[in-house]
């Protein structure tokens, strides 16, 4: 820390101004940096203020409070003088005069470059009257700042002292094993807490199938997660309140009170957890041992205190005393501190003592130290940090080392250490720094021992499910060229500007990149617009494609639902007859469900233009065509009544005209029934031209897919409304039916304004997307549920060579592999290991050659289903191979 004592602070709006940050106000305020305010700053403050009147100036006064520390009285003085400049600059006729920044800084009040505070009483002569209020507030702002620096820089060395505890206790910390599920559903914090701690104590035999269970261990990550995330909060609220200038006093106290207020109740349970831990190390030591009595006696402060300071605080918030309420979490943070160096003090008394002999421990206790009696043993069975940690307080942090000719013992030599790890854990003394860089290289060094996780809402995909894909795959690419479609591929990323306005409500979910080179990028939502983009772009008259790819979502993570994903596209852009592409997509969509051989399905089918006409005739504005469609789109997964509620509550509908809309979106049948009741005489959409044209381009879509023996999987469903904004036409969408619950796994529709935004021409264009990750899902399940075995390579031939002899492999593999063959080879001279290894690969066919075949100018060749061996020339045996194979059935 001998750095700081070089270190200026400079407050004012000059060239060498700065902005003051909670780093830089704990130094000044532990006299570690010096203040210097900026001579441009002072030159530009009034030497009066205009509104002082000619008989004097008026008179103002505040106290800083008795009963704050002198830390906390030189940072609120820093504060609320950074405050009256800040003030000062936004609005000059209301701030100071220089003589009341004077006032504050010189030596007749208070000089916070001198260590003693000269006086707590301060009376302002000017017309200018910075009132208790703004002094209470800067006050607050100055001790969030403290509480800010502080206890971040305490939230890794709790984590390793509370390793050095598991260690000493011989606890059971399987509660440390946590992930992150990926799905949102995991606390990133408590996880993150685990992890580290998991660092220290990797390789530990002292924690391993331990028995000791207490909540005061597997509670640390919960509660050390919680202090990570308010210590983040409140880095964010001081940093904003240490920049803004005076405002209304009361709203800027509470502002800062609900962010300390969740600090002091995760202090609580740091504090509550860390003196039960105390509690089970001091039972370690027997009864009769002289440091028994000291340990029992010596508790620099009890969960009893902290309790009662933690009430004080939230009495004075009731009585919004906001300054008592800060200077209470103030004390509460410095609870902390003594009760984790106490803490400490044991758990090495514990881990070092006992190898020493300064302690002894109880027998059949848990702590058993005959696995630690000397030194040398007992690094071994120490986690690595936790060994690394103990080693570095030893040599770097207690002046009092465990030695025959040390002649403090006993009570005098603990307190002596207890002194040290006080000392050690306050931010303003030289040793902490050295203390916190250690701990953070430790975990940062043994970074490579994390249990690695994935990102929240992706996956890995194993070989099993690898080779269901790339069957899938397989077929939906057969299918797709047999429509003659040709294949597309575009980057995985666009200007932010090609997706923003295409999907509607859904925008919201698209991933922003950072900038970079003056363009701002989003990750795909979906492949769709690329494509549009890419016609437009190269001017394309007609386009049939397919794409198979990944698009993301911003989404919520949870089951089912993931932020990376696979999405199948056909499209089909340009002039075509009538209704042509329509009916082919639809087409190939049950052509590729029933080569998927997936089970039931349908394909529920609507008209835009037939909403939009409903809407009309139900009395829903234009301008609320598309916010009501997407409220209609959720009638899947919703009742009616709820959706009702949200298009009356939020989106302003009268309840007529939601009734009105209710009696249409329940109708759902057959292509042709439903076509023929909406076409009978007197209906209401006969009437409007947007929905008569829907229902003409219906009946020519509906005949063809009869004709094309695939109207019995369609359902003509008025409450299909599909929420992105592109569609123009024809919308559909398929939900499975089967057992497995997926919800939909295939939709798209026609959107012949798309491709025109990116353009001067409108190309029509129609297209479907498959869910591909839903459709995998169903396969998997399906698979388990026939109980068939999932084999994930297409090995046909398993050359075993009988001896270490790679040469002898490597002549006849690739004499299968030129042939075409899909072949592996394998080095053992254990026949019964090259079985197995067939029979686990489902392998067919084996060529064996040890040492009689050798000789004989041959090869075994094994049928492995069969179990039947047939001795083959080495010259023809390719040739035997490839008959086998072709006689086999696929």
């Amino acid at each position: 820390m001998g750095e700081y004592k070089s270190l200026v602070v400079r407050l004012g709006s000059g060239q060498g101004g700065s902005t003051l940050s909670p780093s830089s106000v704990f130094l000044v305020a532990n006299n570690l940096a010096s203040l210097v305010i900026d001579e441009y700053t002072l030159s530009k403050l009034p030497s009066s203020n205009s509104s002082s009147t000619t008989s004097g100036s008026s008179q103002s006064s505040f106290s800083v409070p008795d009963y704050l520390t002198y830390e906390e009285a030189r940072a609120s003085i820093l504060v609320f003088l950074n405050k009256l400049l800040l003030s000062s600059s936004s609005t000059p006729s209301a701030g100071p005069t220089s003589a009341v920044v004077a006032q504050l800084y010189d030596a007749n009040a208070l000089d916070l470059n001198n260590v003693i505070l000269h006086n707590r009483s301060f009376k302002i002569q000017d017309a200018f009257s910075p009132s208790n209020l703004d002094y209470d507030v800067a006050t607050v702002s100055a001790i969030s700042a403290l509480l800010d620096h502080i206890s971040s820089s305490l939230a890794s060395i709790v984590d390793g002292i509370a390793a050095l505890t598991c260690e000493a206790l011989r606890a059971n910390v399987s509660g440390f094993d946590l992930t992150d599920s990926g799905d949102g559903s995991s606390i990133k914090d408590k996880v993150a807490v685990a992890a580290d701690l998991k660092v220290f104590l990797t390789n530990s035999k002292l924690v391993q199938n331990k028995k000791l269970v207490d909540i005061s261990i597997s509670g640390i990550p919960a509660a050390h997660g919680s202090f990570r995330e308010k210590c983040r909060l409140l880095h964010s609220n001081a940093r904003v309140q240490l920049s803004t200038p005076f405002k209304t006093g009361s709203e800027t106290a509470l502002d800062i009170s609900a962010t300390l207020s969740s600090l002091a109740v995760a202090l609580l349970n740091l504090a509550e957890l860390s003196c039960n831990r105390v509690e089970l190390l001091a039972n370690v030591i027997p009864d009769g041992d002289e440091l028994r009595a000291h340990v029992g006696a010596q508790r620099p402060v009890t969960i009893g205190w902290f309790k009662q300071t933690y009430r004080s605080s939230q009495d004075a918030l009731i009585e919004k005393d906001y300054v008592g309420f800060s200077h209470n979490i103030f004390l509460l943070l410095e609870g902390v501190r003594k009760a984790v160096s106490w803490e400490a003090t044991l758990a090495y008394l514990l881990l070092e003592g006992s190898s020493s002999g300064l302690v002894t421990t109880n027998e059949g206790n848990a702590l058993a130290n005959a696995d630690i009696k000397k030194n040398e043993k007992k690094r071994k069975v120490l986690g690595t940090g936790s060994a690394a940690l103990v080693q570095f307080i030893k040599e770097s942090i207690l002046d009092g080392a465990i030695t025959e000719e040390n002649p403090i013992k006993g009570s005098a030599l603990l307190e002596n250490w207890y002194q040290d790890f006080l000392s050690s854990f306050n931010p303003a003394k030289p040793k902490f720094e050295l203390l916190l860089k250690k701990v953070k290289e430790i975990v940062e060094s043994n970074e490579s021992r994390r249990v690695p996780k994935l990102p929240k809402g992706t996956r890995d995909f194993a070989k099993e499910q690898m080779a269901v894909r790339e069957k899938a795959f397989a077929i939906i690419v057969d299918v797709f060229k047999r429509h003659g479609a040709t294949a597309l591929d575009t980057p995985a990323f666009e200007l932010r500007e090609t997706l923003m306005g295409k999907y509607g409500e859904d925008s919201k979910l698209i991933y922003d990149l950072a900038d970079q080179g003056g363009e701002l990028c989003s990750l795909r939502y979906d492949l769709t617009v690329p494509f549009a983009r890419f016609v437009a772009q190269n001017k394309l008259t007609s386009f049939k494609r397919y794409q198979i790819a990944k698009v993301y979502r911003r989404d919520n993570p949870s089951k089912g639902r993931y932020r990376e994903f696979y999405q199948c596209d056909f499209d089909i852009a340009g002039k075509y007859d009538k209704m042509g592409p329509d009916f082919e997509v639809i087409k190939i969509l049950t052509e590729l469900l029933n080569e998927l051989n997936i089970g039931d399905y349908e394909v529920k089918l609507n008209h835009r233009k037939l909403l939009d006409g409903m809407m009309a005739i139900c009395g829903v504005p234009p301008e609320k065509f598309r916010t009501v469609c997407s409220s209609i789109d959720k009638l899947d997964k919703q009742p009616f009544e709820q959706i009702k509620k949200e298009m009356v509550n939020e989106k302003g509908l009268t309840e007529e005209t939601a009734d009105a809309l209710g009696t249409f979106v329940k109708k759902r049948g057959s292509p042709m029934e439903m076509l023929y009741e909406l076409k009978q005489e007197g209906s209401k959409f006969l009437e409007n031209a947007e929905s008569l044209l829907a229902l003409n381009e219906l009946d020519i879509l509906f005949k063809a897919l009869q004709k094309a023996n695939c109207d019995h999987k369609v359902v003509f469903d008025l409450s299909l409304a599909r929420g992105l904004d592109y569609y123009t036409g024809v919308i559909f969408e398929v939900v499975f039916k089967g057992a497995t619950q997926v919800g939909s796994i295939a939709a798209g529709g026609r959107y012949d304004n798309l491709i025109g935004m990116f353009g001067k021409d409108q190309i029509p264009a129609v297209g479907i997307s498959l869910g591909i990750e839903r459709v995998f899902a169903i396969m998997e399940q399906l698979q388990k549920d026939r109980n068939e075995a999932i084999r994930p390579n297409e090995t046909q031939v398993l050359v075993s060579i009988l001896s270490d002899d790679l040469s002898l492999a490597a002549e006849l593999v690739s004499e299968l592999w030129d042939a075409k063959v899909k072949a592996e080879y394998m080095l053992d001279k254990r026949l019964m290991k090259h079985i197995g290894r067939a029979k686990d690969s489902r392998i067919p066919f084996m060529v064996i050659v040890g040492e009689n075949e050798l000789k004989e100018g041959k090869v075994r060749l094994k049928d492995v289903a069969a179990a039947i061996d047939t001795d083959v020339p080495r010259s023809s045996f390719v040739e035997e191979i490839r008959l086998r194979l072709n006689a086999a059935p696929n």
